[in-house]
């Protein structure tokens, strides 16, 4: 991966060295400290000249300013000061992060007219730049574009100090967003391994490493699935010759008596559709398809690491859906742990067979508050909802509603779909207790209908992320293929509602 920026916080001061970003209100005001960083008016001459008026993530930059020793001054806009949310905060610690280029020494000064600064816009602004800063470079050994020779040595870290008003509070602020991204890396590092390098078991034990964070990890084997009856699970795995595992996350940080919060991901490392294969074209992608086991694994990580107060059980069942003489047919039934049986018509709808095991596990064995799936699961949601919203399936109008909330809040939206009866009825089968494809329409509301069915009356929620965990159009935090898709949306669902 790139090399990560570090964050460090300061009182005001005027820079003697490195590149230098100010913020710009709309209509190009500047704040006191700002404009101490530009003693002879190099951007005040300059943005009238790049046509610059403080719009939202607009920039302009002098080179060598003149009446200074810094190497650069960037002004990015911050648009309206009154409009300027904790998401606004992180889109413009993007818009810093994106002009970076390769300086080292970078010095933010976050000063505007009329803000009033509590020490949170610093910490989303750090959190932003650390978000955008992201780049998935592992494998590439030949890292210079413009010479095309091997990178002998990796760049050095960018060294971020953000002037404010109250660096204590802010740095006090990040350490909780900071918890935060680091679960969100870890979903996108997670999502853009490539599957030779992640397979179930290298999965699982990627997971272990949260135990450092205080996590009890348990990670059940083939042997112990099939002593429980996940028949529905294990079919999906039988092609491969990578085993499957389920992982088991759990964070006590609430109160013993509390019942955990449950949150189970689909965790198909690599999906070539088995037996009802899938085309060529587009096939490789199919390495994203353990998107939700991901965005688990990098929300119990945020949890832990902020020390969230909530129990939380994290399960993820991890499988690799391949073609051998052992896969799966079409028509075989299988008996999931639930003891209901399913008529498998389509192979390739196998992350519905994956999460049926891991829901009845997780309720039958942690008596859960709330359950919530996160699963690429469908093409079918982004026909609906494009790139922008994932899927929002549940049968606890609270829930949803809560939800819903926690989207808009982290921008990390959902959209509620229907389920119901007339749906239901299509997924059942005249060989077995029901089939795992419905007809042609509605073929996210038919997954979250097969999902329903093992989950009893425990309250519960199905989001389904296919068109959102991977690749999802770029945004101001997030230039990678993998985005990571739902950790900041689950970790403010718990801190808003279910923390202390």
């Amino acid at each position: 991966m790139t090399s990560r920026p570090t964050i460090s916080f300061a009182k005001f001061a005027t820079p003697k060295k490195g590149s230098v970003f100010v913020l710009a209100a709309d209509g190009g005001g500047l704040g006191e400290a700002a404009k101490a960083c530009d003693p002879a008016g190099a951007l005040a001459r300059a943005f009238p000249v790049a046509d610059f008026a403080g719009k939202f993530a607009s920039s302009v930059e002098v080179l060598a300013p003149e009446g200074t020793s810094v190497d650069r001054l960037v002004a990015i806009g911050a648009g309206k000061v009154s409009a300027l949310d904790d998401n606004a905060w992180l889109k413009l610690g993007g818009a810093v992060a994106a002009s970076l280029r390769k300086a080292t020494e970078v010095a933010v000064i976050l000063d505007l007219p009329e803000l009033q600064a509590d020490g949170r816009q610093a910490a989303s602004l750090a959190a932003g730049i650390l978000l955008r800063s992201y780049a998935f470079d592992k494998y590439k050994t030949r890292k210079d574009k413009d010479d095309g020779q091997s990178d002998a040595k990796a760049a050095k870290p960018a060294k971020v100090t953000i002037h404010c008003a109250d660096p204590a509070a802010a740095k006090k602020v990040f350490a909780g967003e900071e918890a935060v991204v680091d679960g969100v890396l870890l979903a996108r590092d997670l999502v853009n391994e490539p599957a030779n390098a992640l397979g179930p078991v290298d999965f699982a034990e990627r997971v272990k490493a949260l135990e450092a964070l205080g996590v009890e990890v348990e990670i059940l084997t083939e042997k112990e699935m099939k002593k429980l009856g996940m028949g529905s699970l294990l079919g999906v795995a039988q092609g491969s010759p990578r085993g499957a595992r389920l992982v088991v996350m759990r964070w006590n940080g609430g109160k013993a008596k509390d019942a955990p919060l449950a949150f189970i991901g689909k965790g198909v490392t690599f999906d070539t559709g088995g037996n009802s294969m899938k085309p060529a074209s587009g096939m490789e992608d199919m390495k994203g398809d353990m998107g939700g086991a991901a965005a688990v694994t990098g929300l119990v990580h945020a949890l832990a690491a902020r020390k969230a107060k909530a129990n939380v059980v994290g399960v993820i069942g991890l499988v690799e859906n391949a073609v051998d003489g052992h896969a799966q047919r079409p028509g075989d039934i299988v008996t999931s742990m639930s003891g209901q049986t399913i008529e498998v018509l389509n192979t390739d709808a196998e992350g519905r067979l994956v999460l049926a095991d891991a829901l009845w596990y997780a309720n039958d064995r942690f008596k859960p508050k709330f359950m919530i799936n996160l699963a690429t699961l469908t093409g079918a949601i982004m026909v609906a909802l494009g790139q922008h919203y994932a899927g929002l399936f549940s049968n606890n109008d609270e829930l949803a509603g809560r939800l819903f909330g926690a989207g808009q809040a982290s921008q990390e939206r959902l959209w509620r779909m229907p389920l119901g009866a007339e749906y239901d009825k299509l997924i059942d089968s005249k060989n077995a207790d029901m089939k795992n494809i419905g007809g042609r329409y509605g073929g996210a509301i038919i997954a979250a209908q097969f999902l329903q069915r093992f989950v009893k009356d425990t309250p519960w929620a199905h989001l389904d992320i296919a068109g959102t965990a991977m690749g999802a159009p770029s945004s101001e935090i997030n230039q990678s293929w993998g985005s990571g898709f739902g950790v900041r949306l689950l970790d403010r669902l718990v801190r808003d509602h279910y923390e202390g």
